[in-house]
């Protein structure tokens, strides 16, 4: 009966029947295309770019439907990080657990699957120094998930004629002669960490400390005087944001990222995206105060962010137009990258530092002298800093063991050559750091020692001229705060030794692994003496 009436009433209305009729056909096309888009994507295209690399004589892992490696690699790395491992292990396996995995089943450059797209593992010198010089061809690429940017875009983000603006725009801020006007920042950002220190050894000769949170401190403070003129109180909220802000992105870029996802209302994107909002409205309330305090004439380019206001208000007048200069959403973008880039480098290279020294003792006996020597009763200054050889060597292998980034993405948006191969568009690329600092191909068999003497003659003889030492990446693209952290590290470096002896304490756990850069995961639990 029911069927009936509705038949009854379809006859009697055409146009409704009509309309029934091609809201089905609709819903089917749109179900078509759909799939069709992504059996394309998810499988078809795929599969073409399998067969392009194999075809090359590349070797690498068989395609998954959707997820690609990114089960095994997660699996991975959940089980290295689970417990720490001893002191003369060999901790490529449980920093780079996945990718040592790959690199040693299938050949230095191989390929994985971060869903359905490809990564070329590279490692070779000749690949990484031809990626590295071409920019344009080769850019940056942060894992596929545009979370990621929410921690700071910046100069490390731009690309092209961008990046080229952006870096002309800063490069004034990082020059020698600059630099030199923040080593008295350097200074008593480490002279207030040093008189916490010996009040905690007040009346005792030694005392147990975790010194991996006071060395976050200190290179946080160096960031906010130098960068802003302020103090680490002032930015303290900035830099615990940014921290918690890397361990919500390291855990995104840890799973598949699917188109859209970051638009889903979870409770971790919901958090990503309040922290970027709240960074920038505190960033944005330091820049504004100096604009305004530029405005009324006052003289305020001695730190980081007077010197890229100046800078880019020189190079907008020069032009007579604004799209030449920076926008303020640019500049925020640079300080949020002041800040964690900035602190992050120089905090890593002195943990790892003194959990070196403190179980190499000869080398930290070597350090001492040297500084004695230099300095005698002065104050370290930059001229007697520029003549630390010993401490030299000891960071550049500091800095080969334990890079503050391990790997570095790049991608390729349209099919391009490298050396003897064609790469399809959208190939994405890890530039494996640490793999090559620790290739015993070309720094020997004592590859995994701590051998500081294998930089007496510099770095181009040890490598015999190829690019497989990149702690702060290469090319036109180096890293441009290289001089402020070396210099930054080395003033921390030879104060501490001044005043403390040290050594690892028992309760020590070793246990490097990645946080965006290579941290300790239980701290650095150092004895202190006090000299």
């Amino acid at each position: 009966m029911v069927s009936n009436k509705v038949i009854v009433h379809l006859n009697m209305n055409p146009s409704l029947s009509m309309f029934g009729v091609c809201s089905v056909v609709g819903m089917a096309a749109v179900v078509t295309v759909f799939a069709w888009w992504f059996f394309d994507v998810f499988w078809l295209k795929p599969k073409k770019m399998e067969k392009c690399l194999r075809d090359q004589g590349l070797k690498g892992t068989s395609y998954k439907l959707l997820y690609g490696d990114v089960k095994e690699m997660v699996k991975l790395i959940t089980e290295a990080y689970r417990k720490p491992i001893n002191l003369n292990d060999d901790i490529v396996p449980r920093v780079l657990s996945f990718p040592h995995s790959i690199v040693t089943t299938h050949g230095k450059n191989c390929f994985t699957w971060m869903g359905p797209r490809p990564i070329l593992h590279v490692t070779d010198p000749t690949m990484l120094k031809e990626i590295l010089a071409n920019y344009e061809d080769f850019q940056k690429q942060r894992g596929g998930n545009p979370l990621t940017s929410l921690l700071a875009k910046g100069l490390v983000d731009v690309e092209g004629d961008q990046w080229v603006k952006h870096r002309k725009i800063i490069n004034p801020a990082f020059h020698v002669e600059k630099l030199k006007h923040m080593v008295p920042a350097f200074y008593e950002s480490c002279d207030e960490m040093m008189n916490k220190w010996e009040e905690s050894l007040k009346d005792k000769s030694s005392c147990e400390m975790d010194v991996w949170p006071d060395l976050q401190t200190m290179a946080a403070d160096v960031i906010s005087r130098t960068s802003f003129s302020s103090s680490y109180v002032e930015g303290r909220k900035i830099f615990e944001l940014q921290r918690e802000q890397a361990e919500l992105i390291i855990t995104a870029a840890r799973s598949i990222y699917i188109p859209g996802s970051r638009f889903l209302p979870t409770k971790n994107n919901k958090r990503m995206k309040a922290i970027a909002r709240e960074v920038k409205r505190l960033v944005k309330g330091i820049i504004d105060k100096r604009v305004t305090e530029m405005k009324e004439g006052k003289d305020s380019n001695d730190d980081l962010l007077g010197i890229l206001l100046d800078s880019n208000y020189k190079e907008i007048k020069q032009h007579g137009n604004n799209k030449f200069g920076l926008s303020i959403d640019d500049v925020i973008e640079e300080c949020k990258l002041f800040y964690f880039a900035g602190q992050e480098t120089t905090t890593n290279l002195l943990v790892w530092t003194m959990i070196l020294l403190g179980q190499h003792k000869n080398w930290q006996d070597r350090a001492r002298d040297e500084v004695l020597n230099v300095f005698e009763d002065r104050k370290p200054d930059i001229e007697g800093l520029s003549q630390l050889k010993t401490i030299n060597i000891i960071f550049l292998e500091v800095l080969r063991l334990y890079p503050p980034v391990v790997g570095m993405p790049r991608m390729v948006h349209k099919e391009t050559k490298l050396g003897n191969m064609t790469l399809p568009a959208g190939t994405l690329m890890q530039l494996h750091t640490m793999l090559s600092h620790y290739d015993p191909n070309i720094w020997g068999h004592d590859v995994k020692e701590f051998k500081p003497e294998r930089f007496s003659q510099g770095v181009s003889k040890v490598t015999k001229g190829q690019t497989a030492f990149i702690p702060f990446g290469g090319g036109p693209r180096v890293c441009i705060g290289q001089n402020f952290a070396m210099l930054e590290a080395k003033m921390s470096l030879a104060m501490i030794l001044l005043r403390f002896s040290f050594e690892l304490s028992p309760s020590y756990s070793h246990a490097p692994y990645t946080i965006i850069t290579l941290q300790p995961q239980y701290g650095a639990h150092l004895i202190l003496h006090k000299r």
